[in-house]
């Protein structure tokens, strides 16, 4: 798998990230286990979570995996903060340099390779939060820090405060979903990434799994649409006649070119400016090597347009 530098940093990861939202429930350790051996047999490095994830059960199910699995010499390991289980939002200094010492003690890790900011709290002054991340990088908890779900004046705040301090660490990711059923992103997040030299990390590059086609005729019962957790993070892509047009397209992309929809979906986003790498949370084994062996397509430059044309938000 090819290996992109993240932004100007010079951290290097896999063009397709491993995410790991529903691990420890509803991805087993055993399913967990499949997955992380496959990703890293096919070169893939960058494992995403955070600490929220299965209220911390996923990080510590990749601490056991990197202990006795796959060796974390061959992985970048990102997570995240702000969010606290209650669903609200701390990015209070307090909170953070709290969160992080957790996460770092159930990955059984002295420091991660990147660490982000999981969502903007307007409530926190800026630079108080900001303040936690030089910290963080300062006393070797983190080697990279970035930023997640954030707008593009958000992350051009955040990025040009911390370029003002020579002291201060850079911000050199910006994670935010983009797909096509997702464009929003381009009106200002991918600007103000490429404006601050951050590396866009795309999250939910399926489409919340939508763009595989498996919603075409109903939703299936083993899909996280079924789930009561995540029936309606799915659902808007699923009452939207824009989607269902995007869909069509895209499945009629995938017969003309002998694969998947997955593999056209992901390669439309793992391709596009700016992108370091997006990020796939396969809830099984199988699904995974979907992903994997669409890694290598590219798409025809026809094809390519013509989706453009379709998603045009």
């Amino acid at each position: 798998m090819d290996q992109r530098l993240v932004g100007r940093s010079g951290l290097s990861v896999s063009r397709i990230g491993l995410g790991t939202m529903t691990w420890a429930r509803d991805t087993s350790a055993e399913e967990a286990t499949a997955q992380l051996t496959a990703f890293a047999e096919a070169g893939g490095t960058l494992i995403d979570t955070a600490d929220v994830y299965g209220g911390g059960d996923a990080e510590r199910l990749i601490g056991r995996l990197i202990r006795d699995v796959v060796p974390r010499s061959e992985l970048v390991i990102a997570t995240k903060a702000v969010l606290t289980p209650g669903g609200e939002r701390d990015a209070s200094r307090r909170h953070l340099v709290r969160a992080l010492d957790a996460s770092l003690a159930r990955l059984g890790l002295d420091e991660v390779d990147l660490w982000q900011l999981h969502a903007f709290d307007p409530r926190v002054p800026l630079e108080e939060t900001l303040a936690a991340v030089d910290f963080a990088v300062s006393t070797g908890r983190t080697a990279y820090a970035g930023v997640c779900n954030y707008t593009g004046w958000q992350l051009a705040a955040a990025a040009t405060w911390q370029r003002c301090g020579e002291s201060r660490a850079p911000i050199v990711a910006a994670q935010v979903e983009y797909s096509l059923l997702a464009r929003e992103a381009e009106e200002e997040v991918l600007p103000a990434a490429a404006h601050v030299g951050a590396g866009v990390l795309a999250w939910s590059p399926l489409g919340r799994g939508v763009l595989t086609g498996k919603y075409r005729t109903g939703i299936p019962a083993d899909s996280r649409a079924a789930t009561p957790h995540f029936a309606e993070f799915v659902r808007p892509y699923l009452d939207d006649e824009r989607c269902r047009r995007i869909v069509e397209s895209v499945t009629t992309a995938a017969e003309g070119l002998g694969v998947s929809p997955l593999a056209v979906a992901l390669a439309w986003v793992r391709d596009r400016p700016g992108v370091s790498s997006a990020i796939v949370g396969a809830r099984t084994h199988a699904q995974l090597l979907g992903v994997l062996q669409a890694e290598k397509l590219t798409l025809p430059w026809e094809i390519r347009e013509a989706l453009d044309d379709v998603s045009d938000p």
